[in-house]
């Protein structure tokens, strides 16, 4: 529109334009697969204000708690908490890893400067996550039908 000013840009406008640090897929699927279960590859990814990272970060303590006072329990059980977000964290890791470069950038690096470009290192990574985490998927399986069907008599 001819004669209207050009609006004024704000200090924070300008903030918001600068460039953001670039996260890389490969570490956030490391973090994932290794402390998947603290949540430490959300704090990376979105911040402290990250309430699925506060729920899984809050496992362990809790988990540490229940233990502390549920002695003649199944540890196993006691823990059970901590497990599911160890395994969730394990499905995290190959859902972030097999995310696609450009999909990652836009969901994660939208206002930076680098692109994405994942190499073997990830797929090694994807790799040992998947095997790790089936591995364990499959014990803690076992490990719940021999408690509840045998009373652990197996272990």
């Amino acid at each position: 529109m001819a004669g209207l000013p050009a609006p004024r840009r704000s200090p924070l406008s300008r903030l918001t334009n600068m460039p953001v640090p670039h996260k890389n897929k490969t570490f956030a699927t490391f973090l994932a697969s290794i402390f998947g279960g603290l949540g430490l590859h959300r704090f990376y990814l979105r911040g402290r204000k990250d309430v699925w990272a506060w729920l899984h970060f809050s496992t362990a303590p809790v988990s540490l708690l229940v233990i502390f006072f549920g002695a003649n329990r199944p540890l196993m059980f006691l823990a059970g908490l901590f497990l599911i977000s160890v395994l969730s964290g394990f499905l995290e890791a190959l859902v972030l890893g097999l995310t696609s470069d450009e999909k990652w950038d836009a969901a994660y690096n939208l206002n930076s400067r680098q692109k994405s470009a994942s190499n073997w290192p990830l797929a090694v990574l994807l790799v040992l996550t998947m095997g790790i985490g089936v591995t364990a998927l499959i014990a803690v399986i076992a490990r719940s039908f021999d408690l509840l069907f045998t009373g652990g008599s197996f272990g």
